[in-house]
């Protein structure tokens, strides 16, 4: 089983939004995928129960984490990280995960909250001897933009790659209230925003 963590220390960054629709993308290629959610708020949770046994199918996680008896037949575990994670609880988390993906918006406080974020991250050992892989994905921003500019000139002083950019639009809020995600969609549709996913699955599935 590979395991991605979804993080970034700042609240409304996206990543529930993130973790949801990636364990759906994840299990639309045919990988059995279960989501463990971090946060007390426990969101990614909710949405699952909302779901209900729709398919492609996403299995949860319970909050005592993965079973190797279990969870043995599980292609892929996505975590979905609270706020505020840094410290020995990042270690623990990290120590957990294959790749992380650190979504951030484009904007002054989302950057600057990251930015002390990456630089912790990018202390850990493990990230130091290449052991974690990390990406990121620029979140409600259209690429070749202004503030897409911006974000990347941010991360260059990083060196970490800016796997992808989502746009801003409602079908993610619209999606998650029927337990959905973009994926779920017709692809007439989502065929725009699903093709903005694929350079972040290949990168996982590399």
């Amino acid at each position: 089983m590979r395991t991605v963590l979804v993080a970034n220390p700042k609240g409304g960054a996206g990543k529930t939004t993130m973790a949801t629709n990636l364990s759906v993308g994840l299990a639309s290629l045919g990988h059995a995928v279960a989501l463990w959610d971090l946060d007390r708020q426990k969101s990614s949770l909710q949405w699952l129960l909302v779901r209900g046994e729709r398919e492609p199918r996403v299995v949860r996680l319970g909050d005592h984490g993965p079973s190797q008896q279990s969870h043995r037949d599980l292609a892929w575990l996505v975590i979905d990280s609270p706020a505020a994670l840094h410290g020995k609880n990042l270690s623990h988390a990290l120590k957990l995960a294959d790749k992380v993906v650190v979504p951030v918006q484009p904007s002054l406080f989302d950057m600057a909250a990251t930015g002390e974020f990456l630089n912790g991250l990018l202390a850990e050992k493990s990230v130091q001897k290449g052991e974690k892989q990390i990406g990121v994905v620029g979140m409600r921003v259209d690429p070749r933009t202004r503030a897409a500019s911006t974000l990347e000139a941010f991360l260059e002083q990083f060196s970490l790659p800016v796997l992808t950019y989502l746009r801003d639009t409602q079908l993610y809020a619209n999606a998650a209230f029927n337990g959905l995600s973009l994926f779920d969609l017709p692809g007439y549709v989502s065929a725009r925003e699903a093709g903005q996913w694929g350079p972040l699955l290949s990168w996982l599935d590399e």
